[in-house]
């Protein structure tokens, strides 16, 4: 289906497409007035609490911190325990020799 890329020329013109049908039966009902507020509805959409990109690259770059605390605080836990297992052979070592000498 082809585009219809002369949309603005035609409403430069004046001669908007209209709906001339006419009806001899015309109702006027009285409606209620719409009260409700037009940004109202759009609030549910992205809300206030909305992030911002310059918000969500902070927390990437806080998550990246905390990843880096956690992965040094696990190798100062893992190089604790290389040393207490490392003792602990040295002092069973010497106790062995202690027994046959």
């Amino acid at each position: 289906m082809a585009k219809n890329r002369n949309k603005k020329k035609k409403l430069k013109n004046g001669s908007a497409p209209m709906d001339l049908t006419s009806d001899e039966q015309v109702f006027h009902v009285p409606q209620a007035m719409d009260t409700s507020e037009p940004g109202a509805s759009r609030t549910s959409i992205g809300g206030p609490h909305r992030k911002t990109k310059g918000v969500q690259m902070k927390r990437t770059k806080n998550v990246r911190k905390m990843k880096a605390i956690d992965k040094a605080i696990s190798k100062n836990e893992q190089s604790e325990q290389k040393i207490s297992k490392n003792e602990s052979k040295i002092t069973r070592i010497q106790s062995a020799k202690k027994l046959y000498d």
